[in-house]
């Protein structure tokens, strides 16, 4: 499954939504592939990770880098908690994944494909900087789902 995260109406925080719409109109052919837009649904997504076996996700990480800098995190580097929250009914998607650790369901593969945002700011499209990077996400996306032998 390659996942996309993010919301579309603040700018750079779509940015995992148009990278898996990019992306499935270029690898739609493999029926092994499954493309989602996650946007923010949270927990919702609980059932679809536990699910899966391979699990590519994308989505912008501030890193503290300059904008549109690529960050990977593979399974074992990923923070399952996101520290502080605003509120009680908040869950994080790393939350979500701690879940899927907790009840023996986290996916065998597990990979995040992320971008340093430049604009979090109300609006709909990306940035220069994070539309600069989508090509290069897409190579490093094939890139790993090969070395799953998913292509």
């Amino acid at each position: 499954m390659i996942l996309g995260l993010g919301n579309l109406l603040f700018q750079d925080e779509g940015f995992g939504i148009h990278a898996v719409q990019a992306l499935k109109e270029e690898l739609d052919r493999n029926s092994d592939l499954e493309f989602v837009d996650g946007g923010v649904l949270g927990l919702n997504l609980l059932p679809l990770i536990e699910e899966c076996q391979n699990l590519l996700v994308l989505d912008v990480i501030d890193a503290g880098q300059p904008a549109g800098t690529l960050i990977e995190l593979d399974k074992d580097e990923i923070p399952f908690y996101a520290g502080a929250k605003l509120s009680e009914h908040q869950v994080s998607f790393q939350e979500v994944l701690g879940l899927a650790l907790f009840r023996d369901c986290l996916p065998n593969h597990l990979y995040l494909i992320g971008v340093q945002p430049e604009d979090f700011s109300m609006g709909i499209g990306l940035s220069q900087p994070v539309t600069d990077a989508l090509p290069q996400v897409t190579i490093r996306v094939k890139d790993v789902l090969q070395g799953w032998g998913l292509l």
